[in-house]
């Protein structure tokens, strides 16, 4: 069983395009969980071949990937301070090169 699980949850995650990933968005904004038919509606707009079952296991592995994100499962990437010190650092060593 749990194999069948993870080959249906690659298939739903692989093959999506970026255009297919837009329109998936915006049909979610459409098609809300009250929605009748949901899954079938958002496949239909998504295009592409996209079964119901896919779109609705792309989903749900989403929405995992969002609460290992908010649980602190996943590390945040070490971005690069935007804060006053480097941008002062930055304009030194700009000026500094100028001056050479």
């Amino acid at each position: 069983m749990a194999s069948c699980s993870i080959s249906s949850s690659k298939k739903a995650m692989s093959h999506w395009t970026p255009r297919q990933t837009k329109l998936f968005e915006e049909a979610l904004a459409v098609f809300d969980k009250d929605t009748p038919d949901r899954w079938h509606n958002v496949a239909r707009a998504v295009g592409g071949n996209k079964s119901a079952e896919e779109v609705r296991l792309y989903y749900q592995l989403l929405v995992e990937d969002i609460n290992r994100i908010e649980s602190g499962q996943v590390p945040l990437p070490a971005y690069r301070s935007s804060g006053s010190r480097s941008a002062i650092a930055y304009e030194e060593q700009r000026l500094r090169h100028f001056r050479l």
